[in-house]
């Protein structure tokens, strides 16, 4: 019988310090998100993004998400511009919208994609903050089921096989039913700025329609 992974219960108000040496030393674990459970680690470790693509089976050319811990800490991570990107995350963040944007110039290949974006959120989960924090401010942030399964909200509901590959679960319990986070692309060129949703999620396009008062948008369905 395989040995069940490590398991820290939350909530908890500060980062357990073996779940903390687990991360530093680029360790992939399983937590709870706004949403559904996440997979993840700390993105400066290049082990660790190849590791996650392996056991969840996921094409290299497609570059994970990272959660962030806090409005500050996305600018390290992304090329931003102050209008609209301070409006956006004012009104969505902490919560469940992930933009795409252009990624800065320090981001490893690893996390950008063919284009050189990167996708990045803050969460509304207090675990997830806690870890990106811990992480030195962002946290891989793929959903923690394989390629081509669905996203987990119970830690009832988890692979057998991830469980058995990864370095720890933070058990946060069932989590209230939800999608995973909307994606959005904002792309910025002489005229302005324009978005377009790429999965569908949690925040509505709709929602973001009115949030953007008529700006361009293309709808496309793409799961990241």
């Amino acid at each position: 019988m395989m040995a069940s992974p490590r398991r820290w219960i939350s909530p908890f108000a500060r980062i357990p310090k073996e779940l903390e040496e687990v991360l530093r030393r680029g360790g992939v674990v399983i937590y709870p998100t706004e949403t559904v459970y996440g997979l993840g680690g700390d993105p400066q470790h290049a082990a660790v993004i190849e590791r996650i693509q392996n056991l969840k089976g996921r094409p290299v050319h497609k570059p994970f998400p990272l959660i962030v811990a806090d409005r500050e800490a996305v600018r390290h991570w992304v090329q931003w511009h102050r209008d609209p990107l301070d409006r956006i995350a004012e009104r969505f963040w902490p919560g469940p919208l992930t933009l795409v944007l252009q990624a800065a110039s320090n981001v490893p290949q690893g996390l950008q994609s063919a284009e050189g974006t990167v996708a990045v959120r803050v969460s509304a989960h207090p675990v997830a903050t806690l870890m990106a924090k811990a992480c030195g401010g962002a946290l891989v942030a793929t959903s923690a089921n394989l390629s081509g399964e669905p996203p987990v909200s119970s830690p009832a509901e988890l692979s057998r096989a991830l469980l058995d590959a990864v370095d720890g679960l933070v058990d946060g319990g069932t989590l209230p039913p939800s999608p995973p986070s909307t994606l959005v692309a904002v792309t910025f060129h002489e005229e302005g700025f324009s978005w377009k949703v790429l999965r569908q999620g949690a925040v509505s396009a709709e929602t973001l329609a009115l949030f953007f008062q008529g700006e361009n948008v293309a709808a496309t369905m793409e799961d990241l």
